[in-house]
């Protein structure tokens, strides 16, 4: 049976939800869940919590859990990833100092400067993951969920030989959800997607051979549509293609909607999408869940709190019994451009359908995007090279011209100014960036 390792396990939303997917399927029930975390009073939560899943659903599962990073991939074939370096405090300067220069943030964790020096700040530690498994469990397939995606993924594909994927959860369920908006069901909806994460548009809304974007350009005029998910309905309605992500994370990948009080308040304050765009939304969101982490954990491992068996939407479960046995699954993932973008950089990292089965992962060819859509994801893309390139080899001027090109960064501040607020970054998160020896 397989050996599945979790690292990072101490994120329990991820850990709990992907084994009980695991779990579900007869031919993964009695596998070797390998958990590892740093912290060992979270991991040793994370374990009883995750023996108390197998022993609800009396599955012959093994749960072994380790601090000893090497001890635990020893021999994995699957590893997924979902790790957040330096905690709460580690990101917070990322979102505060660019705040205090005018450059308003929502989430921040997957692009602009926030982003990037989240990237600079986790790339040191995916790369010990990466090398690691390359020693301990070079077989191995690594589904990452950790961000920045596509600037962490970069990095990984550039400097390691791992067999990897990013994965995300913008694309699940979203073209349900412009279904429902023009009562057509779901389950009869022909899609595909491509771009790059949180930067996906997409491509093909069919239903028995009808375009279903002319029935969506009406449906979004309508207020009741509209306040669903305002950013995302503008982007349409001006791009012509749906975007992947939440309102919310978009409001702040390009120059339009956070640039002046006005029009946050317009677009990112009223809309009833699960992120719309509020300030700050989640660095309030971790900063309380680091305060009730330890409760939580509790009550879940102690039983506390109902345990739901059965599946969610996210992919990792289908994908795995796609590598390690005969059910080929098609998804959305993050891979390496090899000729599937055709007006994006070779190697950048692309977000296109992917099919996973006995012979590997192998991405689905997309050709050109429509250029309306490639000038924003070559931007975003651009930045994530620079981002990469400055994490790996420790150059802060990469990481600053990186920062130069963040459309939110660029449409508030100066390139003097960019400067500025990249010293103080570096200055204040100096002694998590040890790959910046000039700082030290």
């Amino acid at each position: 049976m397989p050996k599945i390792a979790f690292v990072g396990a101490g994120s329990l939303g991820f850990t709990r939800t992907l084994v009980t997917d695991m779990m579900s399927y007869e031919d993964l029930a009695g596998s070797t869940i390998s958990l590892i975390d740093i912290d060992e009073e979270r991991l040793g939560y994370a374990k009883r919590a995750v023996e108390k899943i197998v022993e609800i659903g009396k599955y012959p599962a093994r749960v072994e859990a380790s601090v000893d990073r090497a001890e635990g991939l020893k021999d994995a074939d699957i590893i997924i990833i979902t790790i957040l370096v330096h905690g709460v405090e580690g990101f917070r300067p990322e979102i505060e100092i660019p705040m205090k220069y005018g450059v308003d943030f929502n989430v921040g964790d997957s692009y602009g400067t926030a982003a990037i020096f989240r990237s600079l700040r986790t790339t040191p530690a995916m790369l010990e993951i990466a090398r690691d498994v390359e020693k301990y469990a070079p077989n191995a397939f690594i589904l990452n969920y950790t961000n920045p995606m596509t600037m962490l993924c970069r990095a990984l594909f550039r400097e390691t030989s791992v067999q990897l994927v990013g994965l995300c959860h913008s694309v699940q369920g979203l073209a349900r959800r412009l279904a429902k908006w023009i009562d057509v069901p779901g389950e009869e909806v022909i899609w595909e997607a491509a771009g790059i994460n949180h930067q996906a548009w997409l491509l093909r809304f069919e239903r028995n051979g009808e375009n279903l974007y002319p029935r969506l350009r009406k449906a979004v005029d309508k207020p009741e549509v509209w306040e669903q998910d305002i950013v995302r309905n503008e982007m349409f309605k001006a791009l012509g293609y749906y975007v992947t992500e939440s309102s919310g994370h978009n409001s702040e990948y390009n120059w339009w909607f956070r640039k002046r009080p006005d029009l946050i308040e317009k677009y990112c304050t009223h809309g009833k999408d699960w992120n719309p765009g509020v300030h700050g939304y989640i660095l309030e969101e971790y900063a309380e869940a680091a305060e009730t982490w330890k409760q939580r954990l509790q009550d879940y491992a102690e039983g506390r709190v109902e345990i739901k068996l059965g599946r969610s939407e996210e992919y990792a479960s289908k994908i795995v019994r796609g590598l390690l046995f005969d059910e080929t699954f098609k998804f959305n993932g993050n891979i390496p451009n090899t000729d599937l973008i055709t007006n994006l950089p070779d190697q950048c990292v692309v977000e296109v359908p992917v099919i996973a089965d006995r012979t590997g992962l192998k991405g689905v060819h997309v050709g050109d995007l429509p250029p309306q859509l490639v000038a924003l994801n070559h931007v975003t893309t651009m930045v994530s090279e620079l981002t990469a390139e400055a994490a790996i080899t420790g150059d802060p001027v990469a990481a600053y011209h990186a920062c130069c090109y963040d459309p939110l960064a660029a449409s508030k501040l100066s390139l003097a100014e960019i400067k500025e607020m990249v010293d103080e970054l570096f200055e204040v998160q100096a002694p998590l960036l040890p790959q910046f020896k000039h700082l030290s």
